[in-house]
């Protein structure tokens, strides 16, 4: 049905390599890959075999569990788009890892599911994070820009009419001359 690949970290892997909870679920224990280091593999890359007969109104959603926390979304597969290289932004663990020596440890997962497309949100969810991380340090670039130049009226900063002009203006201008300035906002 489906396969994955670690880039850099791993052979094409197939379904048989997920434990299937039912018809519709797989996961992938990351200790019997990786052990503890899960947070190290950063993308995956998961495809649809070619005989594969996924309904055109289904998707393959990709998600992510740190030990602990809840699985989070990363991205998904359909048959107009069959393959795709996705983030895997680990969250932080949450709850106890692991309470006794002898006790079996929780894992990272990633897990696999059969899932009606409509409900998904953003197939591409790295995309979207990137344009929030942009928009966030564009903003940041403003603010400290316009904290320059503002006084203070009582509790409100005052700024002069023409700041934002003259932030753009800046801004165009350091883009022309330094084609390396913007790649720095969109990491």
């Amino acid at each position: 049905m489906f396969g994955v690949v670690f880039p850099n970290r791993s052979f094409p892997m197939d379904i048989s390599t997920f434990t299937q909870i039912d018809t519709t679920h797989w996961v992938l224990d990351m200790n019997t890959f990786v052990g503890e280091a899960y947070d190290s593999i950063r993308e995956v890359c998961i495809f649809l075999i070619n005989n594969l007969t996924l309904p055109p109104d289904k998707a393959l959603a990709v998600y992510i569990q740190s030990p602990g926390s809840p699985f989070l979304f990363c991205g998904a597969v359909t048959v107009t788009r069959p393959s795709a290289v996705l983030s895997l932004p680990w969250p932080e663990p949450g709850g106890p890892l692991q309470l006794t020596a002898d006790a079996t440890p929780i894992s990272a997962k990633i897990g696999v599911s059969v899932e009606d497309l409509a409900t998904l949100p953003s197939l591409d969810v790295a995309a979207e994070q990137k344009i929030e991380r942009l928009a966030l340090k564009v903003g940041e670039n403003l603010f400290n820009f316009m904290q320059s130049f503002c006084g203070v009226d009582g509790s409100k900063l005052v700024v002069p009419m023409d700041i934002l002009d003259r932030w753009f203006k800046k801004f165009q201008e350091r883009a022309k001359r330094d084609p390396e300035y913007l790649k720095g906002f969109a990491l």
